[in-house]
């Protein structure tokens, strides 16, 4: 160890920062930045394992996520401890940063200090958006679909970045390639270095210590042994609420991103749900607003405080308006995000419940979904995937183009001409109920199975009211040979 102090000063350094003192002794309070340090270690290493096998392109991605789950040795489980790091390290740092706030120790002399912890939290939700399109899933593909357009709406900048986030006039390996690296190198390093930067500032201003507006009297505390027993408690119980997370609840893995899905209803992460029951809240004429002025100016008034607040006490009893302001934000982020919520659980439902069928790591009812031992949800499944963007998932139609499948005399008719249309597809005007329809529909032989055709037709012979026998795989295959 001597020989170690003499070369590198090592020790010194330590016993620097292990002799911290902290004012008004040791408290539980203080735990949450030391917790998000450790949470931003679980996901540096868990990251770092996952892009031993994760493949960044449209092709590869979305299969190479699905090696992971089934063939990699605890790869659900590294994933599972990754997705559920996020959540827990956003929590942990948006606790921080309130009880910063409502403590007040954003003011002098440490505004920067606030300003850097500030962008830290930015930056975190930027590696969970960023995160969020890398299984390339249906849910991945659409909710990051949805971000990239919103940004593509701000002014004067909107194109600019869109374009820059999306690489390319749709999505797809470029895009992939973009958020990899956003995700995996840009932002990681930057919160890394922002870290050092918020640490060595904080040394250099010490802790704020409990809001009141004269120093705390008496002997203070110490950061070793006292504070870093606390530190690592919470910790520690943060690391178990992930593990348990992971183990309980892996994150499911839909199918495959299909950009011809026009009826899948996608789900932002939680910490985004406020963002998005705010945009459903607000008129289509004031989406900007809701969408890019709102939270700019919300990030702004977060970053310039210290100097807004010209407030100089720290006695909670001292700041009563700051602190209402604060219970109204909080009320209104948690409940515009419940909103949210419920504004996605309204729209899945009206568009036929299609949330996407899960590959892996789902309950039992939505693999049920996709099993061929029920057809009728099987081939509901095929059908909001490939057929409900020109027939609607009501089977309803578009009026001129799509004929509607719904109350349809044909389609419940003779099912070997159902099959043949379905096989070989059919063009050119075609009346229903006294309507003409105009619109090509495209040939699945050789795009779906048989099985897939025979599940298929089943279900639009069995819903929205119509009524007639089930079609089998080898009815199928025998016109398609």
């Amino acid at each position: 160890m001597q020989w170690l102090e003499e070369r590198t000063g090592f020790l010194t350094l330590i016993k620097n920062l292990l002799t911290e003192d902290v004012p008004g002794g040791a408290s539980y309070w203080y735990v949450f930045g030391s917790a998000t340090i450790i949470a931003l270690a679980v996901q540096i290493v868990t990251g770092i394992f996952l892009t031993f096998y994760y493949a960044p392109s449209a092709a590869t991605a979305w299969e190479s996520t699905k090696f992971i789950y089934e063939k990699v040795t605890f790869g659900q489980f590294v994933i599972s401890l990754h997705y559920w790091g996020a959540s827990v390290m956003i929590a942990l740092m948006a606790l921080h940063l309130l009880q910063v706030l409502v403590w007040g120790a954003y003011k002098r002399p440490r505004e920067i200090m606030w300003v850097i912890g500030v962008t830290l939290f930015l930056l975190t939700l930027v590696l969970g958006l960023t995160g969020y399109l890398l299984p390339w899933d249906l849910n991945a593909y659409f909710a990051s679909q949805v971000a990239i357009n919103i940004t593509g709406s701000a002014p004067i900048l909107g194109e600019w970045i869109k374009s820059f986030l999306q690489d390319g006039p749709t999505m797809g390996t470029l895009t992939i390639n973009r958020f990899f690296g956003i995700h995996v190198w840009l932002v990681p390093a930057l919160l890394v270095m922002l870290a050092g930067a918020h640490l060595f500032v904080f040394r250099h201003n010490g802790a704020a210590g409990p809001p009141a507006d004269r120093p705390p009297t008496g002997k203070p505390g110490r950061f070793w042994p006292n504070q870093l027993f606390m530190d690592t408690v919470v910790s520690f119980i943060a690391f178990a609420v992930m593990v348990v997370l992971a183990i309980a609840a892996p994150p499911e893995l839909l199918n495959k991103a299909d950009p011809n899905n026009s009826t899948f209803v996608p789900s932002p992460a939680w910490y985004f749900l406020s963002l998005y029951g705010i945009l459903r809240l607000a008129p289509p004429s004031l989406e900007v607003v809701a969408t890019i002025v709102i939270p700019t100016l919300f990030l702004l008034l977060l970053l310039l405080l210290p100097w807004i607040d010209r407030n100089p006490r720290r006695a909670l009893a001292r700041r009563p308006y700051l602190l209402a302001i604060t219970a109204v934000v909080v009320v209104v982020v948690v409940g515009t995000g419940i909103f949210g919520q419920n504004a996605i659980n309204a729209a899945a439902l009206e568009s036929g419940g299609n949330v996407g069928v899960c590959s892996v790591a789902c309950g039992s009812e939505t693999q049920l979904a996709a099993g061929a031992a029920n057809p009728l949800l099987a081939g509901k499944t095929t059908y909001l995937q490939k057929c409900a963007a020109c027939h609607q998932a009501s089977g309803a139609g578009l009026p001129g183009a799509f004929p509607p499948l719904a109350g349809n005399a044909a389609v419940t008719g003779d099912e070997q001409a159902v099959i043949a249309t379905v096989l070989n597809g059919k063009t050119g005007p075609l009346t229903v109920g006294g309507k003409t329809f105009n619109g090509a529909m495209p040939a699945w032989k050789g795009q779906l199975t048989n099985a897939q055709i025979a599940q298929v037709i089943t279900y639009v012979r069995n819903d929205w009211g119509n009524k007639a026998s089930a079609v089998t795989e080898a009815e199928v295959a025998a016109q398609a040979k």
